[in-house]
């Protein structure tokens, strides 16, 4: 909790942020604190970086006496490719060796560290309100993780109402979760592989008109189930957390979460109505974006 105090003091020292104190036992240790440098926002609610500052087979037995089809074991189809064009603010990939990457691989480290004391299968991302970078965020992170040696990742556009992975990575943006939570796509078809990066994606499809019920349904259980048994590390862009009840409708399905706070711009009540929407124990810590060094 110090650290995090001590880097918001700094940040407001510096004139460059206003102090966003969290509420007393709001995050447990290890708090996880990260301080990119990107300039402007985008369209995305995301910042351009700056160098210097991410069938079924049926078959039969031709030779069968009965005129019944022998049915095959489903033959596993390889999930789409996809060599993309990166967004400039995925700089864990466009600039692996800048300073901002060694920012997201040291919130990568921690939340290795942090689990020693559970597993963390399953990690969302969310911020108090949109425009805070949480989407940059959860991508870089994703890109950090997959760098590992034979790790498997998978990053999800879990906010089914303004999603952005998709164009940060310039893929399609459907199939994607909402067809596959309505029953519409397989969780295979819906894939997409990023062999240069190591990396896979779930894009959010089409815009839900039910987003918070399709979030915290058993659907989206099952589907991340499947995933947990294809990934080592399932990253979730989820909502923003205030003022719509989607991100709360699946906080009972992740192992942590980290909040992304923008630094001058988050103001503290948000934060605190933010944090108290999940478990203390859920908040793995603070991700302080924007703040210039």
């Amino acid at each position: 909790m110090s650290r995090i105090q001590d880097i918001l003091a700094k940040a407001e020292r510096d004139g460059t942020a206003r102090r966003l104190q969290p509420s007393s036992g709001a995050i447990t240790a290890p708090a996880t604190v990260l301080t990119p440098h990107f300039d402007g926002g985008s369209a995305l609610g995301t910042h351009a970086f700056s160098p210097g500052r991410g069938h079924e087979d049926a078959s039969y037995d031709a030779g069968a006496v009965a005129a019944a089809p022998v049915i095959a074991e489903p033959m596993p189809l390889e999930p789409r490719t996809a060599r993309p064009t990166l967004h400039p603010a995925l700089v864990a990939a466009i600039a692996p060796h800048s300073d901002v990457a060694e920012h997201y691989r040291g919130v990568r480290t921690k939340l290795t560290l942090r689990e020693e004391l559970g597993p963390l299968r399953t990690v969302g991302v969310t911020s108090p309100a949109s425009g805070d970078g949480k989407s940059v965020t959860a991508a870089n992170l994703a890109l950090t993780m997959a760098q590992e040696v034979q790790r498997r990742v998978v990053l999800v556009d879990a906010d089914l109402r303004d999603p952005a992975v998709h164009r940060l990575f310039a893929v399609d943006r459907g199939p994607g979760l909402a067809e596959v939570l309505a029953g519409e796509a397989s969780l295979q078809d819906a894939l997409i592989e990023l062999p240069d990066l190591r990396l896979t994606l779930l894009p959010a499809g089409r815009t839900a008109e039910y987003p918070a019920e399709l979030l915290g349904s058993s659907a989206m259980r099952r589907t991340l189930d499947e995933l947990e048994g294809r990934f080592d590390r399932i990253l979730l862009d989820l909502p923003s957390a205030l003022p719509l009840a989607d991100v709360g409708s699946v906080a009972s399905h992740i192992d942590g979460l980290l909040m992304v706070v923008r630094a001058g711009v988050t103001q503290r009540p948000a934060l605190d109505q933010a944090l108290a929407l999940f478990e203390e124990q859920k908040v793995l810590g603070v991700v302080l974006n924007e703040v210039h060094p």
